[in-house]
């Protein structure tokens, strides 16, 4: 019996005991395609892993060696000859292996596949193996002559003159200046096609074979490498390209390049941070426009990793005067940016300001497309409840980001416009939106935390919310691994929405008090940002904790009037209506709700949600009539709109106020046992806490929740819990 492969979720079960990032969770789960016993083997190494299928200048671990070994033995020499074929080149298809074996690789790779080893089901005929384990032993077991001998039978066979050259290359002696200049050559055409990963390898072998002698020529192409590197995410070759210069004679501005580019490539696995701007700062040699390069770094740093964004702030405004002060306008608006960024998250009021200074500089074409002044305003414009605005900015950013294959601005600039549409109420667009950033995300070395964020805001509202949790507790694990502050407050407050709407206030309660934590520590004063506030408050009102939220929603009010964040108030006005109709004031509940809908037209899913609301509060008030009106208004939005978790939800609340009787005084009355017991209950207490509160058997409480639940016609403490009124505490 085959076994399936684990996901990469069960992968980084299997290995919480040894405490890895989750990129190298995620790289031994590729590696191991989900083999278990191999996953162990590959964790268990001190020596760090191959850096993709075919790497010659690395063998595996000798465990996970054995296990690959043992499981090549399961078929023939000459089937392991055609998939070492296979493994050498970067993007095997049968085309090229029917090329280069004959008629017999039909029959040879069916062998691979019934063992396992390969799967050939993919729609563009590559060859693609189950554990890149696999290619990573079956180029290491070659010696170097042989090796070299196979490259130059998939040139002759390659029908792709860019692979091809790979291949002419990597079948060359290193020492041939001529395979330096070939593989330099063939970068250039991998990039102008988009093949960015090809890109990445030929511009690093291109610096490798390039003579010490010729330092200019080096320095050069291990520059372009480094840049490659970045775009695509491919942290492991944009250090090796990063060496090249810094351990050559270069000039100040080369290896301040060099160490910048490799910083910005490093994203969140930037380790020994403090190490690395300390040597940039030190190749700055004191000149103003490299050093204001490396403060913008480090402001980014000090936010994200140490979330401090006051310090973040100064370092961007020291940036901003020494680029200013030798007329470095790119990198004057790049510090702007970041000044003006961190700004808006302290609450200064010369945010935007600061901002349309940055916009009205020139646009160099060398910052990414995500470090650009006019992200930063479609990011504002979001928080301002104006995707529309946000959405035309950002598509002629996606375009530029993705011809310039840059992977991180891509994924980014993915993000902001799957929330955009998201906002608008175009689900299937965000979801598309969010399918790819995760996708690229997944497929390159970019930390997964800010991808799982947007996927599960997108997949909890558009998709099915155990997907969206699944994501939304990867990001976290993730972000804690990776100390980022930033998503990991995003992450929490993903979390702590799709419990509460799932019916866990308890849970989501824990994940929006860390938030709320957070948030202090990090010194977030907008709360237009990340609007945990009204998802706490919720929380609170549902856990009976109604002086609580009280005071969370007056202090956020004040705070968002303060700072003239209009847009936060309409969802501060649907929870004050649920503390309002908790104390029993429903008819202010239904005006407040009626008037906060009125004022979220333009954002169809969150009038959607208002509505609902509505419709409990006006059932709760029994006022039927009005509740399914509002129910059917509710239904109708999230229905049009795709929204799909949250128009079944509508759904099953319409379809419970259609089958109740029409006459508002017919609805059933509980004793004044089964209102308590019931309020308990919805308050998040267990049959055992309600049992020990009101001095009765468990099994009485049993009973009597049953009871409830027949004559209220409801089927679970979810909607138990937006029926009844909760107990005060």
């Amino acid at each position: 019996m085959r076994i399936p492969p684990l996901t990469n979720s069960q992968v980084a079960t299997l290995l919480s005991p040894y405490r890895l990032a989750p990129r190298e969770v995620t790289r031994i789960h590729t590696h191991s395609g989900g083999n278990p016993a191999l996953a162990l083997a590959l964790a268990d190494a001190s020596c760090p892993l191959p850096d993709r299928d075919g790497d010659s200048g690395r063998a595996l671990p000798p465990t996970a060696s054995r296990l690959v070994g043992e499981w090549l033995d399961e078929v023939p020499a000459q089937v392991r000859e055609l998939l070492t074929l296979a493994a050498l080149d970067d993007r095997p298809d049968l085309d090229l292996l029917d090329e280069v074996a004959g008629p017999a690789a039909e029959a040879l790779l069916a062998q691979a596949e019934a063992a396992g080893l390969v799967d050939l089901g993919q729609p563009d005929r590559t060859v693609r193996f189950t554990a890149s384990a696999i290619g990573a032993e079956l180029a290491a077991r070659q010696p170097d002559h042989a090796r070299r001998l196979l490259h130059a039978r998939l040139a002759e066979a390659s029908r792709d003159s860019v692979r091809r050259d790979r291949h002419t290359v990597l079948a060359a002696d290193a020492a041939d200046p001529r395979s330096a200049r070939r593989a330099a050559r063939a970068a250039v055409r991998a990039r102008q096609r988009g093949d960015h990963a090809l890109a990445a390898e030929l511009s690093l072998l291109a610096a490798q074979r390039t003579p010490h002698e010729d330092g200019d020529l080096l320095t050069q192409r291990a520059l372009t490498a480094v840049r490659d590197a970045a775009h695509y995410g491919d942290l492991p070759r944009g250090r090796a390209a990063a060496r090249l210069i810094v351990g050559h004679d270069t000039t100040p501005d080369q290896r301040v390049d060099a160490l910048v580019a490799l910083i910005d490539a490093s994203g969140q696995h930037l380790h020994g941070a403090d190490e690395l701007f300390a040597a940039a700062l030190h190749a700055a040699a004191g000149r103003r426009d490299l050093t204001a390069q490396i403060l913008i770094r480090q402001s980014i740093w000090a936010n994200v990793n140490e979330g401090d964004p006051q310090r973040a702030c100064a370092l961007a405004g020291r940036a901003t005067d020494l680029a200013e002060a030798v007329g470095d306008t790119t990198t004057t608006a790049m510090a702007l940016t970041m000044r003006a960024r961190l700004q808006r998250v302290l609450g200064h009021p010369d945010t935007e300001t600061t901002l349309s200074r940055a916009l009205s500089l020139p646009r160099a074409a060398s910052v990414p497309a995500n470090s650009t002044p006019q992200h930063l305003a479609a990011r504002h414009a979001l928080f301002d409840d104006r995707p529309d605005e946000a959405r035309t900015t950002l598509l002629p950013l996606l375009v530029e980001a993705e011809r310039m294959g840059d992977a991180e601005a891509t994924v980014d600039i993915l993000r902001s416009l799957a929330e955009a549409e998201l906002r608008a109420g175009r689900c299937a667009r965000a979801l598309d939106h969010a399918h790819r950033a995760q996708a690229l995300t997944d497929g390159t070395a970019l930390s997964p935390a800010p991808a799982c964020y947007t996927s599960a805001l997108v997949e909890g509202t558009a998709g099915r919310t155990d997907l969206a949790l699944a994501h939304a507790r990867r990001g976290v694990d993730a972000s804690r691994q990776e100390d980022n502050r930033v998503f990991l407050s995003r992450n929490l407050f993903a979390l702590g929405h799709l419990l509460l709407v799932t019916g866990r206030p308890k849970e989501a309660l824990e994940a929006l008090e860390e938030v709320r934590t957070l948030e202090g520590l990090q010194q977030v004063r907008d709360p237009s940002i990340l609007r945990w506030h009204p998802e706490l408050a919720e929380t609170l009102i549902v856990l009976g904790h109604l002086d609580q939220a009280r005071s969370l929603l007056d202090d956020t009010r004040r705070t968002a009037t303060d700072l003239g964040r209009d847009a936060v108030l309409p969802a501060l006005e649907r929870t004050q209506a649920l503390l309002d109709a908790a104390r029993g004031n429903f008819g202010t509940a239904a005006r407040r709700l009626n008037d906060a809908a009125g004022r979220l037209r333009h954002l169809p899913l969150e009038r959607g949600r208002t509505l609902l609301a509505l419709s409990h509060t006006e059932r709760r008030g029994r006022r039927r009539a009005s509740a399914r009106t509002a129910a059917r208004s509710a239904t109708d939005l999230f229905t049009t709109h795709q929204a799909h978790p949250w128009a079944q939800t509508a759904i099953h609340t319409l379809g419970r106020l259609e089958d109740a009787p029409t006459d508002d005084d017919a609805r059933p009355r509980l004793t004044s046992a089964e209102q308590r017991c019931a309020e308990l209950a919805a308050a998040g207490a267990s049959n055992r806490d309600i049992a020990t509160t009101l001095t009765v058997s468990v099994k009485t409480v049993e009973a009597t929740l049953t009871r409830v639940y027949r004559k209220l016609g409801l089927h679970s403490r979810f909607q138990l819990a937006h029926t009844v009124t909760p107990a005060h505490e």
